[in-house]
């Protein structure tokens, strides 16, 4: 069975993850033929073309699929989307993100392919943006949901949202949450090795940000607590990981509130490298205004580290309030100081947080889970529409498989 994925761009992201990921399980796959495009990947979130890549006749670079609005581009991505579609002949194409979303959807429509697929990885719409523009991506949504066969979301709050915007029906929604290899999340790290490293005092309270430094990833937020935690918490750390075009006015924004002490600009790093950034932190927050599911909160249940986030999208359904750690209202600093503070305290809550978190992630998180709902979603729509059915494989098959190409 032959099918195609389609996404604007590959920077380092959740979204981004979730789709090599899939990709990647599906060439290690008997039975399956498996493609990949996406747009350039410029700019300062950094790349993963490097997964995929050198790996013959799996990824296709589209220069005109751009992820600003660009007419002559968009059409020209639009037309080349076809002929691409036509050489391949899949049976089935996935579209990621919202230009691909819409432009692979309708080619894959003019194309004649029998089952499209789109993954919502993140709201196009909502309360962070102005009214016209909410208005135009909810039309163009609508109308790319009338092309769309099944609809995969990343948690259940994708779905809900959707719907009350009357995208789709229930039954072609199917919530499958993003899988990560869980391993180097569970293996044991010299945790004062790498906080010498990064500057990190022995008794530090660590607080970790994985997020591009960019609008709407809470930043701000972080920083108009900062001074009152510092006060509470003198041993009290930030480190931030990721980078984007905001890195200028935030380190500008630290020296003038004379707390260069307190944080640390890891910057942008591969995304290997997580594990261990994570292992010198004692918690990890976030607090961004849109997101489908917060990989970063799962990442950090899985290094052992209670979560504080915003209530907005997906993050309820990883952290979970008094569980897996605290759920704000979206903006509440004062709740986020609390919080900190109270957790800072009381290491053994941060050790109950820590074994509940890493249960909820070993259940929904795991890498080889996804990819085989996704096997599965696939082989059920599949039979729905008389195509062709590769067989079953287990996840141990795919482990066996992926440990055979390390």
């Amino acid at each position: 069975m032959r099918v195609l994925h389609i996404i604007t761009r590959l920077i380092i992201g959740g979204a981004q993850e979730n789709t090599i990921a899939t990709v990647l399980g599906l060439y290690q796959t008997p039975g399956w033929s498996v493609r990949l495009i996406a747009g350039p990947t410029r700019g300062p979130e950094g790349s993963l073309e490097s997964q995929v890549v050198s790996i013959p006749g799996l990824f296709e670079r589209e220069p005109f699929l751009v992820r600003p609005i660009h007419p002559l581009w968009d059409l020209l991505a639009w037309i080349r989307l076809i002929q691409r579609i036509r050489r391949f002949r899949p049976h089935l194409v996935h579209t990621h993100s919202g230009k691909a979303g819409i432009l692979g959807r309708l080619a894959a429509r003019v194309a004649q392919v029998p089952l499209i697929v789109h993954s919502i990885h993140g709201p196009s719409f909502g309360p962070f943006q102005g009214k016209l523009a909410n208005t135009l991506f909810r039309a163009a949504e609508r109308i790319a949901g009338r092309w769309t066969t099944h609809f995969v979301t990343v948690a259940d709050a994708m779905r809900d949202h959707y719907l009350a915007a009357g995208i789709g029906h229930p039954n072609q929604y199917t919530t499958i949450y993003s899988g990560f290899h869980l391993d180097p999340y569970f293996q044991p790290q010299d945790r004062l090795a790498i906080r010498h490293r990064l500057g990190l005092e022995p008794d530090a309270f660590v607080v970790a940000k994985i997020a591009r430094l960019f609008h709407l990833k809470g930043h701000e937020e972080l920083l108009a607590a900062a001074p009152q935690l510092v006060r509470r918490i003198p041993q009290i750390r930030f480190l931030l990981i990721g980078d984007g075009i905001l890195r200028p006015q935030l380190e500008a924004k630290v020296k003038r509130l004379g707390l260069e002490a307190h944080f640390r600009f890891v910057g942008l790093v591969p995304p290997e490298q997580i594990p261990e950034l994570l292992a010198a932190s004692d918690i990890v927050v976030h607090l961004s205004h849109r997101e489908g599911l917060p990989r970063a909160l799962a990442q950090g249940l899985a290094a052992g580290r209670p979560v504080v986030a915003w209530d907005c999208d997906g993050a309820r359904e990883v952290c979970i309030d008094g569980k897996t750690g605290f759920l704000l209202r979206l903006g509440d600093v004062d709740g986020l100081c609390e919080r900190i503070e109270r957790l800072a305290r009381d290491p053994e809550l941060r050790s109950r947080f820590a074994q509940a978190g890493r249960a909820l992630v070993q259940e929904r998180f795991d890498v080889h889970r996804m990819i085989e709902r996704i096997l599965a979603l696939y082989r059920r729509l599949a039979k729905e529409h008389g195509l062709p059915l590769p067989e079953s494989n287990s996840v141990q098959r795919l482990e066996e498989k992926e440990k055979k190409c390390l």
